[in-house]
């Protein structure tokens, strides 16, 4: 992947243009990928793809596709389960096609229960265009500046009349959105469904329309919405766009989707030890769903380590490679480097890192609870996790294990607490 802040990217950058001036000037043109080469590639990772001839009839068309992936600016921060449908999007950047990078500042603010069986509460305006800048000042770390147009779905709908509105609506009857899984589970269950969230889908559906898109990404929790575009381009008279549906990551507790609020993430501008850190944490298993989803190895070199891990190497080993490929995307070579030796530091021989983070806690009585402090300083999810992992002899304060779940510390101290092996913070008690 290419950055444009990385040193050694730009040399590499300016190699291939002089080896491109070479070529050309010999009358040579730059080698391509194969249709079946280019789609080989665009179906690794995936879970379904849909329809495989429309897409091989589309890349026969020898032209950028415009592929299409929208995110509603529902938190502010990206993490790497995001990054398995900008990897996707990255690769079909790199093999000459357009990315249209879609914030849904109109959509955010209707609220989809995609993958929830309750109502996702809508954000406001402002909300909304807080999150999205976050997001563009964060997606170009994986896309290609040059090859991406962010667009707002605002840009559209503000200007839908409610005459317009009404004829989208249209297109589609309530039986047919009851077969939408999350919808129908609602409606069988008796738990409302309110007349605006059937507008969500027709309306991700209608930003297909309004962007011409050829391709259309999501997870598989969206694959009732992505096909939704490809009918409405129908019934508008365009050529209907291929969906691609990308795996849902899970979190480095291996069994939920990776998010924000269950506290099991990885965020890309989180620093380069934690990133490291939490990449080392996961499971031995989990650590193939990774590389498959998240390593730009190719599928024969992770096979290769596959058959060394059966034959005796350790999967600790191919963690590392892991987490130093990752660090390196996100951050630098250098810092992949002080990660990895930061990190045998801590575990190896017991040392605390280096830059300790530090964190500030609030009491109304003069003491606090372990469990509360602990969520205050960022350290847990909630209190329950804190309590648990104090079950199971996993928090630490002073480097001495706590027993007591009970226990209470007084305004006015400072405490280094540790939470399992690699979460760590100097708090102060205010």
């Amino acid at each position: 992947m290419v950055y444009k802040n990385d040193w050694a990217a730009t040399c590499t950058e300016t190699v291939i243009s002089v080896i491109e001036l070479m070529m050309a000037m010999a009358g040579m043109k730059n080698p391509k990928k194969s249709h079946s080469e280019a789609l080989a590639q665009i179906k690794r990772g995936t879970h379904e793809l849909l329809l495989e001839d429309e897409l091989k009839q589309k890349l026969s068309q020898d032209r950028p596709l415009r592929v299409k992936a929208g995110f509603d600016p529902t938190a502010p921060d990206l993490h790497l389960g995001h990054t398995v449908l900008l990897n996707k999007m990255r690769q079909l950047q790199d093999l000459g096609h357009h990315a249209l990078f879609l914030i849904g500042d109109f959509t955010g603010m209707i609220g989809d229960p995609s993958g929830k069986n309750a109502t996702r509460p809508p954000l406001s305006r402002e909300q909304v265009l807080e999150n999205a800048q976050s997001y563009r000042d964060q997606v170009f770390r994986v896309l290609d500046p040059k090859r991406t147009e962010i667009v707002f779905n605002s840009t559209w709908m503000d200007k839908f009349s409610a005459v317009d509105l009404i004829r989208l609506a249209a297109t589609h009857t309530v039986a047919q959105m009851l077969e939408r899984d999350d919808f129908s589970k609602r409606y069988k269950g008796n738990q409302p469904i309110a007349i605006h969230e059937f507008v969500y889908p027709l309306v991700q559906g209608y930003d297909s329309v309004a962007l011409k898109a050829d391709i259309e990404l999501g997870g598989t929790d969206q694959k009732f919405n992505l096909l939704m575009g490809r009918e409405l381009q129908k019934q508008f008279g365009q050529p209907a766009q291929c969906v691609i549906t990308m795996p849902l990551l899970e979190g480095t507790d291996g069994v939920s989707k990776m998010s924000k609020s269950l506290g099991n993430y990885i965020g890309i501008n989180e620093e380069p030890q934690q990133i490291f850190g939490k990449l080392m944490s996961i499971s031995d298993d989990l650590m193939w769903r990774y590389l498959e989803l998240l390593s730009f190895e190719s599928l024969a070199t992770i096979s290769g380590w596959r058959e060394e891990v059966a034959q005796g190497r350790n999967p600790r080993d191919i963690k590392v490679l892991l987490a130093q490929e990752i660090v390196t995307r996100f951050h630098s070579k250098q810092s992949a480097i002080d990660a990895l030796a930061e990190f045998e530091a801590r575990f190896k021989q017991g040392a605390l890192p280096e830059d300790m983070p530090e964190a500030t806690v609030t009491s109304s009585d003069g003491r606090i609870g372990i469990a509360q402090m602990l969520k205050q300083a960022g350290l847990v999810a909630s209190t329950s996790e804190a309590m648990r992992m104090i079950a199971q002899g996993g928090v630490k304060l002073d480097g001495n294990k706590v027993d007591d779940s009970s226990l209470q510390i007084k305004v006015g101290a400072v405490v280094v607490a540790q939470v399992g092996k690699r979460r760590f913070s100097r708090i102060t008690i205010s």
